[in-house]
């Protein structure tokens, strides 16, 4: 089976738009700034044989705030800059109640199933409690990037990191750890530092 890194979008590969201490996604292409650490850190992770799928909640598309071509022209220039596999946007609000709006996983568990990933070997990287959760809920390892937003934390197990290329860092190294200590497995060996 397949490992993959998910990783949320705003906030992660690029750029969120901060407002009162909240982040947002960019509003236009032009607003649009990739991190700049961001393709190293994913050549890393993709180097390394993972699958490199960004799973995004974009419900200003259903709010009627934002275009989805706007979102698509937004992910086919990331997709063009950036060592991306597969985009997988929710353009539903909480009221639709729907599988692929994080914290469900299901944008997550469908990808495993259509890829045949190892979710249990895989790892989900956001900057909001809604990626933490969702890569919990599907199995996978889950790392947080912690930009001090002025809204609600996640919920542990998380791995806390300050910038994509940190949470590449502590993929690369726990795996190597987890190679050398097979005993433990995955999550035990990044865990216990071995």
């Amino acid at each position: 089976m397949k490992r993959a890194v998910f990783l949320d979008r705003d906030g992660v590969i690029n750029r969120a738009v901060i407002r009162d201490g909240k982040p947002f996604p960019p509003r236009s292409i032009t607003e649009l700034e990739i991190i700049p650490e961001a393709r190293e850190a994913l050549l890393r992770l993709q180097g390394e044989g993972y699958l490199l799928i960004v799973v995004t909640n974009q419900p200003d598309v259903a709010r009627g705030t934002q275009q989805r071509s706007t979102v698509e022209e937004m992910n086919a220039r990331l997709g063009a800059e950036l060592p991306i596999d597969e985009f997988l946007v929710c353009y539903h609000d909480d009221d639709a109640a729907c599988a692929c709006r994080k914290p469900n996983p299901g944008g997550i568990l469908d990808a495993a199933r259509r890829h045949q990933i190892d979710l249990k070997a895989s790892f989900m990287i956001g900057d909001r409690w809604r990626d933490v959760e969702a890569g919990q809920r599907a199995g996978c390892v889950t790392l947080f990037i912690d930009y001090s937003y002025a809204e609600r934390q996640p919920v542990p197990p998380f791995f806390r990191v300050h910038s994509l290329m940190e949470a590449a860092g502590v993929i690369l190294e726990g795996v190597a750890a987890a190679a050398a200590f097979e005993s433990g497995g995955l999550a035990t060996a990044l865990q216990t530092g071995e």
